[in-house]
């Protein structure tokens, strides 16, 4: 199977305003730099070099994205949580985006510093 249509079927049955966002989002992100989208058995993979952020849930009306990073970045106005992966260096940063206006200033710095590094 494709990852076109591996894609297609994690997006089959979500809203239409959800769909709407995760276009908004994709289309946010294209505008930073070349992206890949790959599809893992639980969320989409979003990549540049490597992966550098993941859409790990489709809601009624959100979409969540994790962003990991090698610090924590706790003074933001966007992100939900931040949470440090057991054992590692990781620091997993939660963003939860309801409103195209949610991808704002912040939100693209954050991205873009996860896509370049």
């Amino acid at each position: 199977m494709s990852d076109e249509q591996q894609l297609s079927d994690f997006l089959n049955g979500k809203t239409e305003y959800t769909l709407r966002l995760f276009r908004f989002f994709i289309a946010q992100l294209s505008e930073l730099g070349p992206i890949n989208l790959r599809h893992t058995k639980s969320m989409i993979a979003i990549e540049s070099q490597k992966s550098f952020a993941y859409i790990t849930q489709l809601g009624k009306n959100f979409i969540h994205v994790v962003i990991p990073f090698n610090q924590p970045f706790a003074d933001n106005l966007c992100f939900t949580k931040i949470a440090q992966v057991p054992g590692t260096n990781q620091f997993n940063h939660h963003l939860r985006i309801y409103f195209e206006a949610d991808v704002n200033e912040e939100v693209k710095g954050f991205l873009k510093m996860a896509m370049i590094s």
